[in-house]
């Protein structure tokens, strides 16, 4: 279960919500089997509450929303992807620390 401030994206808000935003979004390609995944998630929700406001992060199931997970050439999870103007500005591969992430989005 996703926190206050994760979005949970798919195939029919990807576009209004990832590439149309107005701010930075930093999307969690995740599945339910990934164990990796499951202990990244804390640490994506402590990133979305801490800057709320100022990014969107979201969860997309790789395993339910195939197209998009093909379109941008994930291949592993968990990878987080971050958009900004509608356009692929950053990617991380694998576990990662909440520093590394809101470098990524470039708070920091």
């Amino acid at each position: 279960m996703a926190g206050k401030n994760v979005h949970e994206f798919n195939q029919g808000n990807f576009d209004s919500e990832v590439l149309k935003s107005d701010v930075p979004v930093l999307v969690d390609f995740t599945a339910t089997w990934c164990g990796p995944c499951k202990a990244l998630a804390p640490i994506v929700e402590k990133v979305a509450d801490e800057f709320e406001g100022k990014v969107k992060v979201g969860k997309l199931d790789i395993d339910a929303n195939a197209d998009i997970t093909r379109k941008y050439g994930v291949r592993s999870v968990p990878t987080i992807l971050v958009f900004r103007g509608g356009e692929k500005v950053g990617q991380h591969v694998g576990l990662t620390t909440q520093d590394k992430l809101v470098k990524l989005l470039g708070l920091s």
